[in-house]
């Protein structure tokens, strides 16, 4: 593992590669306003409306209304487009793979993406559709030819939120992470009080930023060439 953070990322655009709305402030929030902050650019490919969550299902258009509050984080985020795709959630597995793999090459193509940004290849809490999300990533990298870096959780942060919640979080061993990012966690705040169907109380959340404190762990699931 790196053992000193770096203050940001070296890519010049970046783009995110995610399941559902809230995947991009909960999970990759930091990162992101960390990438914009530094005058890089981001963009954001989410595959779902997020319909299916147990959260907010007393809403009459759960859809509809997690595709504002996504709106509303991305600009948080200070994201330059968010690209909603509108697969069924909880049901991106069945989704075709080269589909959903062509969806993530057009984007990058038209953004000019150097980096795909995901979720490590466990999902972080093992949820099919974060893996479908990440697997059509990496195909899609191959064929641009582009690095993949993904989001992971060291084990001091996914082993007490197991043991404390009994929540499923999927650790990624010192030995497999490639980078630490210090972040400010300001613009994520912001960008997760925005999904207010699925943030009104999620003590495994504060609990995990917590735990994480300033520091993002990532690894490289296909490395650029200066780091092979």
């Amino acid at each position: 593992m790196a053992d000193t953070p770096q203050p940001t990322l070296s890519a010049r655009c970046v783009l995110a590669v995610c399941a559902h709305p809230d995947d991009e402030s909960f999970g990759l929030g930091g990162i992101l306003a960390n990438v914009t902050a530094n005058q890089a650019t981001a963009h954001l490919l989410c595959f779902t409306s997020g319909e299916a969550s147990t959260l907010g299902a007393n809403l009459t258009d759960l859809a509809t209304v997690r595709s504002a509050e996504l709106e509303a984080a991305t600009a948080v985020l200070g994201l330059s487009s968010t690209h909603l795709c509108g697969y069924a959630d909880g049901r991106l597995t069945e989704a075709d793979l080269a589909t959903l793999v062509s969806e993530v090459v057009t984007v990058a193509r038209n953004t000019g993406a150097d980096c795909l940004l995901v979720f490590d290849p466990g999902g972080i809490t093992g949820h099919p559709d974060h893996q479908r999300a990440t697997e059509a990533a990496l195909v899609a990298a191959g064929q641009l030819g582009i690095p993949v870096l993904a989001w992971a959780l060291a084990p001091e942060v996914a082993t007490p939120l197991h043991t404390e919640f009994g929540v499923q979080f999927v650790a990624t061993e010192h030995d497999q992470i490639h980078l630490r990012l210090r972040v400010d966690r300001t613009a994520q705040l912001a960008a997760i009080a925005c999904h207010a169907s699925q943030s009104p109380n999620n003590p495994v959340l504060r609990r995990r930023l917590e735990l994480q404190g300033d520091i993002e762990s990532l690894r490289w699931l296909a490395p650029p060439a200066d780091a092979r």
